[in-house]
């Protein structure tokens, strides 16, 4: 897919960001969908009683309806996120709502949880049920819902029988109140329903749990411990940031409202990642996300506690064949270490985490 990226690369970037991300996704699901490349099996390894066959993952927002899973695990990844899905269907935020930065290869966003319901999403799952490939279901809640905690446990039992995995997701910036649910008791009550609902579904899918980068140390503090407390199996760190880093270089964009994410993310959100790695202790996996643009921004992420990666942004600006690079490049680290993955996560969390 390289060479068809590249020539429509000029194209799509004389269209506004959202009507570019629309036809890429109608593109890819009318091609047809080719076998999944076989991965260095160095880069395997079993997490969440799940086997990833690389740890390079396409994170939530890419395809928000499981549009196009299948072409996506052909690019090689290794595991696909699909959503953020709501129980009933919203527009979300008015457009304009996704700014592209190139200068500074980042993205804005202010979608606000835009997707076709979970009734949609799960047809188009059973459409796809016998390909295998490690899917993701990131759930949300409708913005004008009551009981918010109700809308993530509607979604345990909605995708119980496709789900790979969930992914709580309450650090989205783009919808009102939301990231209250990081809030120590709010999140405690949040995941004790997510995790009652997981124990009456026909199949205990592992529950991860998507945090925000723009927490002080005593909110991650409360997050990690009701995360340890509830027994979830993972966390995501992190979301995109409602922060602005210096020097970027499109101030006009910049001060469009939304969660920035790409390459100045990975400062912020790395460091974050590291401090959650030294909380956790251990208990459960991490996967980071943010900035990562090279095999060198992954392992660094894995360095400071990742286990696994996911990227999105970087692809607007990179194309496909960034998934190659990165595991090349995880493949050539893994195989100088004796010990493997266990040499490398986390190995500079210390020096990543310091001050936080």
């Amino acid at each position: 897919m390289s060479l068809p990226f590249a020539l429509a690369s000029p194209l799509l970037r004389r269209l506004d960001a959202e009507t570019a991300h629309h036809l890429t996704i109608r593109a890819l699901s009318l091609l047809p969908v080719n076998a999944r490349p076989m991965d260095d099996a160095v880069l395997g390894q079993l997490l969440f009683g799940i086997a990833f066959p690389n740890p390079v993952g396409l994170a939530a927002g890419f395809d928000k309806n499981a549009e196009v899973p299948d072409a996506m695990l052909a690019q090689g990844f290794g595991f696909v996120e699909i959503g953020t899905v709501t129980p009933r269907p919203q527009p979300g935020n008015p457009r304009p709502r996704l700014f592209r930065l190139p200068a500074d290869e980042a993205v804005i966003n202010r979608f606000g949880f835009n997707n076709d319901g979970h009734a949609a999403m799960r047809a188009r799952l059973v459409r796809r049920r016998e390909r295998g490939g490690i899917v993701g279901v990131n759930l949300g809640a409708n913005k004008d819902s009551a009981d918010r905690a109700a809308d993530y446990a509607a979604g345990i039992a909605a995708f119980s029988e496709f789900a790979s995995y969930y992914t709580v997701n309450v650090s989205s910036p783009n919808t009102p109140g939301l990231r209250d649910l990081q809030a120590r008791d709010a999140l405690d009550d949040l995941l004790a329903r997510v995790m009652e609902a997981r124990a009456a579904s026909p199949q205990a899918r592992p529950v991860l749990l998507k945090i925000a980068p723009d927490l002080d140390a005593h909110a991650l503090d409360d997050i990690v411990a009701v995360a340890r407390a509830r027994g979830i199996d993972g966390m995501i760190v992190s979301n995109t940031t409602i922060s602005r880093p210096d020097g970027l270089g499109d101030s006009a964009r910049a001060a469009e409202t939304g969660g920035l994410s790409g390459r100045p993310l990975f400062a912020l959100s790395t460091r974050v990642l590291a401090a959650a790695y030294q909380r956790v202790e251990g208990a459960f996996p991490l996967i980071g996300v943010g900035g990562i643009d090279s095999g060198a921004a992954a392992l660094a992420k894995i360095r400071a506690g990742a286990s696994l990666v996911q990227l999105y942004s970087a692809l607007v600006f990179r194309g496909p064949g960034l998934v190659g690079e990165i595991k090349r490049g995880v493949s050539a680290a893994l195989k100088s270490e004796a010990t493997g993955y266990a040499g490398l996560v986390g190995r500079d969390a210390p020096e990543r985490a310091k001050g936080f």
